[in-house]
């Protein structure tokens, strides 16, 4: 099949390439520093990068792990919401058109839900990242009209070597000041890259629509997390992070880290996807 990866010169999106053309896919890498560039706030893709193309998946948007300024919000809002729009707008004049569109979302759309267990079934939290969720998820929906077959993948905490979270937190750990995050009874719902970038190639060759979790299928409570993680380090996991701490450092954005989201993988798993990391133990192994 011939992809269209925009977002291709982002963490996921060099993997997923890689995983692609693996598997003997032919991939158009688009993204502000790929060969081909686009800019997804300024217009529409250059038209030779969806034309012919079998399928496009949509990885493009501003990093949500920042302070969260209202500049930065704007920033992290209209990425998504309006680069999904100018993506959809030159789909619809693509010719010949793609007939897949893989489009990522997060499973903040969820909102923060205790120990409540959330599948694709669930219904939308409150806060910032679910208003952004579900006004990408709604641009990327308009594909469907388009004769589109539609995934949106609600993506959860992304486990690598090179991005995501993982290098974010080893530093801590490594200098033994590692620790839980406020109480560390929040669930924490995580995905190895690999695996994520498996999900994606399911989602394009599989007669999939709709909703589907991008997250591993047993998730954990950050203090577990943070347990094995300062266990497959040989380091102390012993000096918690209080919430207000957190709060001080990072702004609203602290939600992100102190919510609670436990969130299963249920359509992937019923529509065949093996996942090769189903448990953090042996993500955390193969990674470090």
């Amino acid at each position: 099949m011939k992809i269209t990866i925009t977002g291709a010169s982002g963490f996921i999106g060099r993997r997923l390439r890689s995983a692609l053309e693996g598997s003997g896919h032919s991939v158009c890498a688009l993204g502000r520093t790929s060969a081909m560039r686009w800019d997804p706030m300024a217009g529409e893709p250059p038209a030779e990068s969806l034309a012919g193309m079998d399928a496009v998946v949509h990885l493009a948007g501003e990093p949500v792990a920042q302070r969260w300024s209202a500049e930065a919000k704007a920033r992290i809002r209209e990425s998504r919401v309006r680069g999904t729009r100018h993506l959809i707008q030159g789909l619809s004049i693509a010719s010949p058109r793609p007939s897949v569109l893989v489009c990522a979302s997060a499973i903040g759309i969820y909102g923060s839900r205790g120990d409540e267990v959330l599948t694709e079934s669930s219904a939308p939290g409150e806060g910032f990242l679910t208003d952004v969720c579900v006004a990408w998820e709604k641009e990327a929906g308009l594909a469907e009209a388009l004769g589109m077959r539609v995934v949106k993948l609600r993506i959860g905490v992304v486990l690598g070597r090179e991005g995501g979270a993982l290098p974010k937190m080893l530093p801590p750990f490594k200098a033994c000041v590692g620790g839980r995050l406020g109480s560390g009874r929040q669930w924490m719902s995580w995905i190895h890259v690999d695996d994520l970038a498996g999900l994606i190639r399911h989602a394009v060759e599989q007669p999939l629509k709709g909703v589907m979790n991008g997250t591993a299928p047993v998730p954990v409570t950050n203090a577990d997390f943070t347990a094995k993680l300062a266990s497959a380090i040989s380091r102390p996991a012993i000096f918690p992070v209080p919430a207000f701490a957190l709060r001080a450092l990072f702004g609203e954005m602290a939600q992100v880290l102190l919510g609670s989201q436990r969130v299963l993988p249920v359509v992937a798993r019923e529509s065949g996807y093996k996942f090769r990391y189903d448990r953090v133990e042996a993500a955390l192994k193969n990674l470090l």
